[in-house]
């Protein structure tokens, strides 16, 4: 007899870092067979209409095998465990990340926080590297203007700590976090990333035309961060002095009433100086410049999302980390992986020649090789997330009809 095809409820936070690696294990999971539901909605409104799709969905005779959210969205296993639906929290940040949080809530809060307090102590921590106050995520560190901002994670935190088994699947990989994924024994993390456009881990090149330089410049800060007026001139003086053709994405105004980034370039002196040598854009598809043969280098925010993108496309990075997670995915990229280094002395050490820089592109190509080797079948993308389906397959149905 044919059994029920896995139904997957992925509720996500409404925020683009969110809903682009989500929507990418959405198709992972339709690729071998599962059905999947994708919400996005805000705890107001979203509790009871997340409540209302499960309970539907059980009368038409398809429940849901499985509720993922992501971080940030504590009230969507609440309906879950209400309503006795199985869930699993989809981490959008690095493992190690996950790891920090976890210690600074069980075991190690108080010597993370007078260490950040002293500045030049380091922060130790199991099975983790050494880490400063500056590699922390920005809630942690005393000097943060929103306290109430790491209340969020503390919920989040204490509702997996109360969990029996608790399911974490992370967009990374094993080969990439190895050790951070396996550091807290309490937990069953599970790499099911990188979660990027499978065409830029096919060993392919899906761009197959340059941009007619030798070498290029890529600047983004991704969609949420403001840069200060300071920071948008030193940028500009840094782009000035290397001398390199570049292509900078710059958001149009979104809100009249705020600073936006476009108006303080305005500003700048060297604004015609700028739209001499490169290109200045409101927006472009990332993947597809990264994956651009002529792009040498890419300065980022050191959002996630871009690294793992960054990666699978060997690109090495220039860390300028704003907030939240990104001081700690700047640490992964300039002292762990070393497939990048800080602002204020890298832009002509990435694109000039010398040994540091084929380092630099060394360590990122053999990252994207990881990357791909991780995607392909039989590798760990393709064996834990196959894995994770039978297991809910195996006690909610008693079996599967995978494309295995």
């Amino acid at each position: 007899m044919a059994q029920k095809q896995p139904h997957f409820l992925l509720v996500t936070y409404p925020a683009q870092g969110h809903i682009n690696p989500t929507l990418k294990f959405a198709k992972r999971l339709m690729r071998i067979g599962a059905c999947v539901t994708f919400a996005t909605k805000i705890k107001r409104r979203g509790s009871q209409i997340v409540t209302d799709l499960i309970l539907a969905s059980e009368k038409e005779g398809h429940p849901f095998t499985c509720l993922v959210y992501t971080l940030l969205l504590r009230w969507a296993a609440v309906v879950a465990h209400r309503l006795n639906l199985p869930l699993a929290l989809l981490w959008i940040q690095p493992a190690m990340v996950f790891d920090v949080y976890y210690y600074y809530f069980y075991g190690y809060g108080n010597m993370i926080k007078q260490n950040a307090k002293k500045g030049s102590c380091l922060i130790e921590l199991p099975e983790l590297p050494s880490l400063s106050s500056c590699d922390l995520p920005s809630f942690l560190l005393p000097s943060y203007k929103y306290p109430h901002a790491l209340e969020s994670f503390q919920e989040q935190m204490e509702a997996l700590h109360e969990e029996s088994n608790p399911k974490i699947l992370v967009n990374t990989f094993d080969a990439l976090e190895s050790e951070a994924l396996i550091a807290i024994d309490k937990f069953n993390i599970i790499a099911i990333g990188p979660l990027i456009p499978s065409a830029f881990l096919d060993g392919k090149d899906p761009s197959d035309t340059s941009f007619g330089l030798d070498l290029f410049l890529y600047v983004s800060f991704g969609s949420l961060i403001v840069l200060e007026k300071q920071q948008m001139e030193e940028i500009a003086r840094g782009l000035l002095g290397s001398a390199h053709p570049f292509l900078w994405v710059i958001r149009e105004n979104q809100n009249e009433e705020e600073d936006m980034e476009e108006d303080k370039l305005m500003s700048c002196r060297s604004r015609e100086e700028l739209e001499q040598q490169g290109m200045i854009v409101p927006w472009c598809s990332q993947v597809e410049v990264l994956s651009n043969p002529a792009i040498r280098c890419f300065v980022t925010h050191c959002g996630w999302n871009s690294m793992l993108e960054s990666l699978a496309c060997s690109v090495p990075l220039v860390a300028f980390p704003q907030w939240m997670d990104q001081a700690t995915n700047a640490k992964l990229i300039e002292d762990i992986w070393k497939t990048g280094d800080e602002i204020k002395r890298c832009l002509e050490l990435v694109m000039g020649e010398g040994a540091k820089r084929e380092e630099l592109r060394e360590n990122a190509k053999k990252l994207r090789d990881l990357a791909r080797e991780a995607t392909n079948e039989g590798g760990s993308l393709d064996t834990n997330l196959k894995a994770f389906v039978v297991m809910w397959l195996l006690i909610c149905h008693g079996g599967s009809q995978l494309k295995c």
